[in-house]
């Protein structure tokens, strides 16, 4: 395994490591599978493991405690996030000081942890003043029970505003942001990262494989396959264009000449910049996991980067005047 520190902070986190988004904890056998899953990932040297309240209604955070508890604390690092509704009540849900303060709360007790590593806004509240939101979320730092913490998809003035706060009244750091990122979504790229990297920040992107787009799973000209998740996702059900599919061919093409498969291609794809920390990646069986570790060992050559730029379309937006 491979490791890289949280932006400035002194927090190191393996490059690939697992969520909780997907899990299945439906049945026995299922969750004789995630825990299999997990314990295997632990062994191949992943540290970092990442949930949500929200996730399965508490229960992705109950099973991933459950299976983790038997690791020492120390040799992990565990997250999860708060804004989705938890309950029906109107303050079970948001970013006010009160459902931060019990979230977390549940959310320790959940994952049978005293404290976690990293706690995130899962998104903005514009219904909450953000003054409120930092302080709760300082004062967490200073009780003990969330040691660095950061947002998800906040757009970048959001993320300034926030730190304009933070140094005003002295605030410890927002040190992470976890957006989606991946090769068919790319605007971090834009203004995110360099506002990451100003002030220090780790990114540690979701869905770095666009719902399963890149696994090359889903082909042009092939069926489905049978009970995979487009079968009955909207996400990777409204990215199966024929132009994405036309541009997965032409990928499928580049792992190849690397001896290699397309997830891991796309993986090492999003590690070739040193500003994200690591990926957050779902494995809901041991063979995705193993695959998806093989991704460290990839080697993408530089012109591979132009040609996806140019398949893609993408370029870094730069407005020139004069």
């Amino acid at each position: 395994m491979k490791y890289r520190n949280l932006g400035k902070c002194g927090l190191k986190v393996s490059e690939i490591a697992v969520g909780s988004w997907m899990t299945d904890v439906s049945d026995e056998v299922k969750q004789a599978e995630a825990a299999a899953t997990l314990k295997l990932a632990y062994e191949k040297g992943v540290n970092f493991f990442d949930c949500a309240d929200a996730y399965s209604g508490g229960a992705a955070e109950r099973f991933l405690g459950s299976v983790l508890k038997e690791f020492p604390r120390k040799n992990l690092v565990l997250s999860s996030k708060v804004f989705f509704p938890t309950g029906d009540g109107p303050n079970d849900r948001g970013l006010s000081r009160k459902h931060i303060m019990e979230s977390i709360d549940s959310t320790l007790a959940n994952m049978q942890t005293d404290y976690l590593d990293m706690y995130f806004c899962h998104r903005f509240d514009p219904t909450t003043p953000l003054e409120e939101t930092l302080q709760a979320l300082s004062d967490l730092v200073d009780a003990g029970k969330v040691l660095y913490y950061g947002v998800s998809e906040w757009t970048p003035v959001q993320v300034l505003r926030a730190q304009l706060i933070i140094q005003e009244r002295g605030l410890h750091p927002m040190s992470v942001i976890q957006p989606q990122y991946n090769m068919t979504d790319r605007y971090i790229e834009h203004e995110m990262m360099d506002v990451c990297e100003q002030f220090g920040m780790g990114i540690v992107p979701f869905s770095p494989l666009a719902q399963g787009l890149l696994t090359g799973k889903y082909r042009k000209g092939q069926a489905i396959p049978a009970g995979s998740r487009a079968t009955y996702q909207d996400q990777i059900q409204a990215l199966l264009t024929e132009e994405n599919l036309d541009r997965v061919e032409e990928l499928v093409k580049m792992a190849d000449s690397l001896d290699t498969d397309l997830a891991s291609f796309s993986l090492a794809w999003a590690l070739r910049d040193r500003r994200i920390s690591s990926l957050i990646t779902g494995a809901t069986k041991a063979s995705q996991l193993e695959n998806n570790l093989k991704a460290l060992e990839v080697e993408i050559p530089t012109e591979y980067f132009t040609k996806i730029d140019e398949l893609f379309g993408f370029k870094k937006f730069h407005r020139q005047v004069g």
